[in-house]
């Protein structure tokens, strides 16, 4: 599954205001109830109910909710077990590099051939 979709969700079931959530994860309100939608799809039942004059979570996006929790707290602890201790093999200075050639410059380091 999607962290993305799983982030969007998150934040729409907290804030219960799509406004607010696309806000709050920084996307567009239409990318937001698009990510909702194409997550309801993958699961095959609704998130939200539609037919409450309020943005509402239905009882199968409550226990969906409490499952995102668990998932990207996982998903979180994991991307810190798998960061690479500091130290290690230290690289070799290897100087300034060489300058791009300019046309109609002398090259550095180099004197001009007398005649």
């Amino acid at each position: 599954m999607d962290t993305t979709l799983l982030r969007h969700f998150e934040a729409a079931a907290e804030e219960l205001h799509f406004a607010h959530a696309a806000k709050r994860v920084g996307v567009p309100r239409s990318s937001l109830l698009l990510s909702i939608r194409a997550l309801e799809d993958e699961l095959g039942y609704h998130l939200f109910d539609r037919t409450a004059p309020t943005t509402v979570l239905t009882p199968q996006g409550e226990e969906f909710l409490v499952e995102t929790h668990r998932q990207l707290k996982a998903m979180a602890a994991s991307a810190r077990a798998n960061v690479a201790a500091p130290g290690g093999k230290a690289k070799a200075s290897k100087g300034k590099g060489r300058a791009p050639a300019v046309k109609g410059e002398r090259k550095p380091g180099k004197r001009r051939q007398s005649r």
